[in-house]
Formats: C-alpha cells, structure tokens, sequence
C-alpha cells in the first residue's frame, strides 16, 4: 500500500471513529432523481422533545441551477423529522439541514448532493405531472405546468377523500371498474381518470368531527361552537343530548356529525385534556397524515393534480377561542405545505364555503392568520398556486394582490350556483394584476339544498334537467373567464359511505355515476380544440346580441349565451343555455371570412363546419342552431375560427 493511500485511509478510520455525520450524510445521499420528482430526506433528532410539532422548526437549504431557498420539514412521529424537496430544473443540487435547535446535531449540518435529470417526452405523456408543477400562463388567466404545456382543470369534488370514507387500499383496480358498495380510492381515482379527470377536491383533515353523543352542530357551555359538521343520519343523539337549561349548551338538529377519522382510527390532533371535545390543535398526530401520503402519492402517480384544502371553516371558533390563531393556524398550514409541497397541488388555505356568525371566524381573520404565515414561512416553496374555496368571491371576501399577498389564484363558489356567478368571474378576470381562476363549488346534481336550485327549480336526481344544469355552469363559467378551468361536484361531496344509511345525500357510488361527469371531458376537449389558444380569450359577451334572452332569469341557468374571444379576432368560443335566443355577434374585423362549427357539449361531437361572413360592420350572423330553430331546446356551444 502506498503511503498516500496509507494516510487517506488512516483520516477516514479517523472520521469513521468520531462520527462525521456530515461525511456519512453526503455519501449516503448523492443519487440521481428526475426533475419535479419527489426526494424525501430523513433527519432524526439526537434530543428529546416534549412537543416536536410545536418545539422544532426544521429546514433544508436547497441550493441547484437557478434556485436557492429554504424548505421546511415536518415531524413524523418519534424522533423522525422529514424535509420533502424537488428539483425544478436538471443538473446538480446540494442541501445542507438546519432547525431552531442549535443544539441537536441530527437536526443540523447534516448534506447531501444529488443530480436530478429530465424525464423523455414519453414519460411525461404517460404522466403529465412530471412536467412540472402549475404555474399561472404569462397573462395570468390560465393555468400551464412549467413546462408550458397547457393545464385545465378538470376536477371532482371528494371533500371527504382524505378520511376512511373512501379506503386508500394499495391495491390494483381494473380500468373497467363500475362504482358500487365498497368502493376505494383506487377505485374511484381510476374511474375517473377513465372520463378525463385531473383533479380531485379534498380537505386535509377534520378537527372536533366524529360519531359520538354530540350532535353535527353544537356549542360548548361558553358558546363557543365546536363544529357545525356534515350529519351522520340515522345516527339520532337527541336521547343523549343535554339542554340549554342543564347542560348550558347550544345545539342544532339531531343527528350527530359524521366520524372523518382515517383508516386506521387517527384523529389529525390529539384531543385536548383542557376543553371538552376541542382538539387540540398544538399537538399533532402525524399517524393520520401518513394514512393521506398515501393517497396523495397515488394521485401523483395517477397524473392528477389534487386540490387540497387545510380544515374547513367551522372550526376555526374553537381554535382561536382556545388557542394561539394566528400562530397555531399558520403552523398546522406550514406543517400540510412541508408535507406535501413537493407535489403537484393546487392548495386552498381554507374551506371557507360559507362565513355564519357563529360558525365560523371572518374572512378578515383567516386572512390575518394567512397573513402570518407567509411573513413567517414564506410562500409555497416550489410556486404552486394558492386559493380558497369560498362562499361567493374571493375578491369579494380578501381582495386582490397586496390586501392578501397569500393568494395566487382566485375562485368562485357554493352560492350563487346560477347566471350570477357569471357576473362575478367576469369581475375578476378584470382585475390587475391579472389571476387564474376557477369555479370550485358550481351546480351540484342530486342536491336537494336551498342554495342548488336555479330559479328555484329542483330537478329529480341524475334527470336530464339536473345534468343540464351541471353542465350550463360548466361552459358559462368557463367562458365568463374561468380559464383555469371547472370542478365538478354532485350531492355526495361528504361521501356517504358502505354501511350508512341513505339520508339527505345520496352514497358515493351512486353520486359517482351521475351523467353529468361524463360533459367534463367534452368541455376540456372544446376549449383546447385549438391547443393553447384559449388561454389568451377576453370577454366578449357584450358582443353577443342578445347576450340573454328577454324572459331569461337572473338567479336561473336558462337563455343567456356567453362568448369569448382572443384580441385579433382569430377565434372565438361561444355557449348558448336552453332556450337561448339566436343572437347576431358584433367586434369582428369587417367582411371577414369564418369557419363556424357547432359543438355537442352531452355528445362532444362536432357539426361539419359552416363558413360565414362579417358584414361591413364587422357583424357575423350565425346559422340557426343545429335543432332548426331560433330558441334551442337544448344547449349549444360553438367555435368560431377565422380563415
């Protein structure tokens, strides 16, 4: 042996002997990954923690070609912190671990170096997400992934998905699968990949819920309300209620709320030894966030995009009467982003699908405690879009740029579910700096509710009118300016489940066929007909003469046409709801030529095309609709292109 050698093996026998962590790490570490794939690095604490949700904050230092930042870790259980990073680009990456614990050498000084390499163009069609994560296009109205191949929402509503409700069972589900009792997030996550969705809705975790002596809704001797949860039916705990007089509570309604523990039996938090029936919030429990990991690592390798939501907003009255808001809040939204910001999300702050006094904290105060989180943490690490599913507007519930600097993309929903959403996505796609956005509660079929009856209409569940109502929220959002895209949803968003009795909402397997699922892909092959180029349309419907029939309703889903258009006038995209009147289209250039084609939006099928002319006036007159007749039965959309 060579005295060289002799003396490097002597320092590393050395090294070996004390220890050297940072050696150990980097040589374990350095392998190659693909760009926008998920690495998972492992710290383990050296010290003991009596809280390590609430008493560590731990971080890497991301550092490759053009990209330096901080990503935060999460705990696990035990000693086990983990740090989720991705590599935006290809090339070669480094890390190096810190925490707010100076002190444990497990937490900090630990590296590692990894290169991280492009996926083929047929890996990426035969997953979309490894094209990288969303990103708004570069007029703000749209959604691409960073690669810039376009990305449009097409989504379904599961908001329980994340809970046993719907059993992640790792294993292999058929292609021709027919939903039924049952059922599993396999199951249904390839049933509807299978019609062309992209996207499901869910929200993370559900504090204060179970089936237990309480009702859905109730408050607690201090008035402070615990939850004002989905009912559990069949489940009557008027029995085993207290009263206001005894028992110094409130409550709503009879049923108690619905168990949304995961399948193993996890509650998100442990329950709070101080207050009654409170979670408590600043004790996490990370057994139930690993039941989700598997799911949301199923999607990514499904290819969808999910849109995953914090809590929803009734319990938020507990969480700041009893504790810390701000701080508490902005930690658990930290703890969701560094577990799963290093997918392909789009991510809802709060479910906030309706602002009650009592059941709920204002927009004002999530806002604050929003607020807080970005100055403390920062934004998404790797740039996905953040957004709220709302009551109404969330222009009109937190404003716009600096009066929520949080918020990336904006939505509409849950209530109005008729024309005058129109009016409010319009009101956005208006706004500067322009935003992406999205209706994320539309029409829901086979919901008996006061708030999904257009005209004060409630069809029959899965009839053609209940359909027909889905899918003229579907276009008129879509071409009011919603051009991220649409997120379905039926009556079975709260996923009743195998072994629970019918009650107000239909079970999933049932809600799961519904016909009107089957328009969300006839809608994205409409808007993408032309590749990318509906991403640069502008409102046009005051263009479209008449813009709504004279006896169409306000508050109904009947005889109003909606158009689009991109700013040279090459091409435009129109919808026309029942019974609407067949207008005369004005703003085009002059005497110019057009190929006009109808689009079946049940069928997805196109007419042969039509070719027309603007007058001198820029005036096009299009064809009777394809039923002969100048006020359809049914709904139409179109396509105009010029030649």
């Amino acid at each position: 042996m060579t005295p060289v050698r002799t003396l490097l093996l002597s320092i590393g026998l050395l090294l070996l002997a004390c220890g050297a962590p940072l050696f150990a790490q980097q040589a374990a570490d350095s392998s190659t990954v693909h760009v926008w794939e998920m690495k998972e690095i492992t710290l383990t604490a050296t010290q003991d923690y009596d809280n390590p949700y609430t008493d560590v904050t731990c971080w890497v230092e991301l550092e490759g070609p053009n990209f330096s930042k901080r990503v935060y870790g999460f705990w696990d259980g035990g000693n086990t912190f983990r740090v989720r990073i991705v590599a935006p680009t290809p090339g070669n990456w480094h890390w190096t671990s810190g925490s707010n614990q100076p002190d444990d050498e497990g937490l900090n000084g630990q590296s590692g170096r990894f290169t991280a390499v492009e996926w083929t163009e047929a890996e990426k069609q035969a997953n979309p997400v490894r094209r990288g994560f969303l990103r708004p296009t570069p007029n703000g109205h749209a959604l691409q992934y960073a690669d810039g191949t376009p990305f449009f929402l097409v989504g379904d509503t599961w908001l329980a998905g994340s809970t046993w409700r719907l059993p992640f069972r790792d294993a292999a589900t058929s292609t021709e699968y027919q939903p039924g009792p049952g059922i599993g997030f396999e199951d249904a996550v390839t049933y509807r990949k299978q019609q062309g969705f992209n996207s499901v809705s869910m929200i993370a975790a559900f504090p204060n819920w179970d089936a237990d002596t309480n009702p859905s809704t109730y408050a607690d001797s201090n008035g402070v309300y615990l939850r004002n949860a989905w009912e559990k039916f069949g489940y009557d705990v008027s029995d085993a209620m207290g009263t206001d007089a005894s028992g110094g509570s409130s409550y709503w309604g009879t049923f108690t709320a619905k168990n949304m523990r995961d399948e193993y039996g996890h509650l998100p938090f442990e329950m709070s030894d101080e207050h009654e029936d409170i979670s408590n919030f600043n004790r996490i429990n990370p057994e139930y966030f690993q039941s989700l990991d598997e799911k949301m690592e199923y999607l990514a390798q499904q290819g969808f995009v999910p849109l995953l939501e914090t809590v929803r907003r009734d319990v938020g009255p507990s969480w700041d009467a009893y504790f810390d808001f701000n701080e508490s809040y902005a930690r658990y939204v930290q703890y969701l982003i560094s577990r799963y910001g290093a997918y392909n999300i789009i991510f809802s702050a709060i479910h906030l699908d309706w602002i009650p006094d009592d059941f709920s904290l204002t927009a004002n105060q999530f806002n604050e405690a929003l607020t807080h989180h970005r100055d403390k943490y920062g934004s998404m690490p790797f740039g996905q879009p953040v957004t709220v599913l709302i009551d109404s507007t969330t222009y009109a519930a937190f404003g716009h740029d600096e009066e929520v600097p949080w918020l990336t993309m904006h939505s509409v929903g849950n209530k109005p579910r008729d024309h005058r959403v129109a009016r409010t996505l319009e009101e956005i796609f208006r706004l500067d700096p322009q935003y992406p956005a999205s209706n994320f509660e539309p029409y829901y079929t086979g919901w008996d509710h006061e708030i999904n009856k257009p005209g004060g209409e409630r069809p029959p569940a899965n009839s053609a009118r209940d359909n027909y109502f889905a899918r003229a929220q579907m276009y008129g959002s879509v071409l009011s300016g919603g051009l991220s895209g649409h997120v379905h949803g039926t009556a079975a968003y709260d996923i009743t489940t195998t072994g629970e009795p019918d009650g107000a909402r239909p079970h999933f397997w049932e809600a799961l066929q519904y016909e009107s699922a089957t328009y969300m892909r006839p809608l994205r092959d409409f808007l993408l007909s032309e590749g990318a180029a509906y991403q640069n349309l502008e409102l046009a419907r005051r263009d479209v003469d008449p813009h709504k029939a004279p006896d169409a309703p306000e508050d109904g889903l009947d005889g109003w046409s909606y158009m689009m258009r991109t700013p040279d006038k090459d091409l435009a995209f129109l919808y026309f709801e029942h019974d609407s009147a067949r207008p005369t289209l004005h703003g085009f250039p002059p005497e110019a030529t057009y190929s006009f084609q109808w689009y079946h939006p049940v069928a997805g099928e196109w007419t042969p095309p039509e070719q027309i002319q603007a007058d001198k006036s820029g005036t096009l007159r299009i064809p009777e609709f394809p039923d002969g007749k100048d006020r359809p039965f049914n709904d139409w959309a179109a396509k105009i292109v010029l030649q």
